[in-house]
C-alpha cells in the first residue's frame, strides 16, 4: 500500500500533521468557526483586566491568541497570554511581546503554573484524545486556572456525523467512524465534555452550539451568510491520510489514490447538498473561588 506523502506528523496519536498545509487550514477553520458563534472569540462569561493571564492550549497556529490579544488590546486590556502546543512549527514568527509560545502538552503543563490564569482557552483536540487523555487535559487545565478562572472547550461533534448525503460520503463516515473506534477517539463530546468538568470539580457548566453547512451558505436574521467550502473540509479528512492508510484503509479503501478519489467524490456531494453539516459546541465551565 502506497502512502504517498511528505506531510509531517508530530505524534501516533494525534491524526493530523504539523506543517504549512496544516496551518492554513487550521487559520480558514478559525475563521468560519469565529463567524459561527456571531464573530465572537469566546463564548465564556470570563470578566478580564489589564495583566491577568491567558493561556492557549494546543494552540497551533495561535491565530485564535493573536486576534484575542488584539481584541483586548483594542479595548484597552492588556493581557499575558501563554500559547502551549506539542510542535512548534505553526508558530506564528511574529508575534507582540505580551503573547508567549511555548514546546508543552496539554496533558503535561509546568508545575509552576499552579493557579496562574484567568481563562484556558482550548480549540478541537478531538483526534488527539480519547477518554484517559481527556481526563488528564481537564485536570490540568483545572489546575492552572486560578479559583473564579474560566475554561472553554470547542470541540466538533463526531458520534452523530451529518455529513453522509450521498454513496461516497456515507463511506467516508464509516471510514471515519472505524477510525475513531480504533483509536478510541471520543464522539458525544457535547455531553462528555460536561459531565467531565463537573467531575473535575468545575462549576457554572454551560455550553452553545452551532451548526454549521458544508458547501453552502446559510443566512440568518440579520442576512450574514456563513461559507463553508467543502474543499476546505476535504482538506481536513486528506490531511488524515497517512493514519488512514497505516490503519490499513479501514476496509473502506486500499490506496491512497483511492482515498484521494473518495474525498474528491464527497466533495461534490456535499456542494450539492442543503444538509451537509457538521455541529460545534463551546463548552464553558468555572473553577469555584
Amino acid at each position: 500500500m502506497s502512502q504517498n506523502t511528505t506531510r509531517h506528523y508530530t505524534s501516533e496519536q494525534y491524526l493530523l500533521p504539523a506543517d504549512t498545509e496544516e496551518t492554513e487550514r487550521l487559520n480558514h477553520q478559525h475563521a468560519w468557526i469565529t463567524q459561527a458563534f456571531e464573530n465572537r472569540l469566546h463564548i465564556a462569561p470570563v470578566l478580564l483586566n489589564t495583566g491577568d493571564k491567558v493561556l492557549e492550549s494546543a494552540a497551533g497556529s495561535g491565530i485564535w491568541a493573536l486576534e484575542f490579544e488584539a481584541e483586548n488590546a483594542a479595548n484597552g486590556r492588556i493581557i499575558d497570554m501563554e500559547c502551549v502546543d506539542i510542535t512548534n512549527k505553526q508558530f506564528p514568527h511574529q508575534h507582540p511581546p505580551n503573547v508567549h509560545f511555548s514546546i508543552n502538552s496539554a496533558t503535561d503543563l509546568p508545575l509552576d503554573w499552579v493557579s496562574s490564569f484567568s481563562y484556558a482557552h482550548q480549540r478541537l483536540l478531538i483526534v488527539a484524545m480519547n477518554d484517559s487523555l481527556w481526563k488528564k487535559v481537564v485536570k490540568e487545565l483545572y489546575r492552572v486556572l486560578q479559583p473564579g478562572g474560566w475554561i472553554e472547550l470547542l470541540e466538533v461533534e463526531a458520534q452523530e456525523l451529518c455529513f453522509d448525503v450521498g454513496p461516497q460520503s456515507k463511506k467516508l463516515v464509516s471510514l471515519i467512524k472505524a477510525m475513531y473506534g480504533a483509536k478510541g477517539i471520543i464522539g458525544n463530546l457535547g455531553t462528555y465534555l460536561p459531565s467531565i468538568l463537573t467531575q473535575a470539580g468545575f462549576t457554572q457548566v454551560g455550553f452553545e452550539r452551532r451548526d454549521v453547512p458544508i458547501g453552502q451558505s446559510q443566512a440568518d436574521g440579520n442576512e450574514r451568510k456563513i461559507f463553508i467550502r467543502s474543499k476546505y473540509w476535504q482538506n481536513l479528512w486528506k490531511a488524515m491520510k497517512e493514519p488512514v492508510l497505516k490503519g490499513g484503509g479501514y476496509g473502506i479503501v486500499e490506496t491512497g489514490e483511492e482515498y484521494d478519489e473518495l474525498l474528491q467524490d464527497c466533495g461534490g456531494e456535499w456542494d450539492n447538498s442543503d444538509k451537509a453539516h457538521t455541529t460545534y459546541y463551546a463548552v464553558f465551565a468555572q473553577k469555584p473561588l
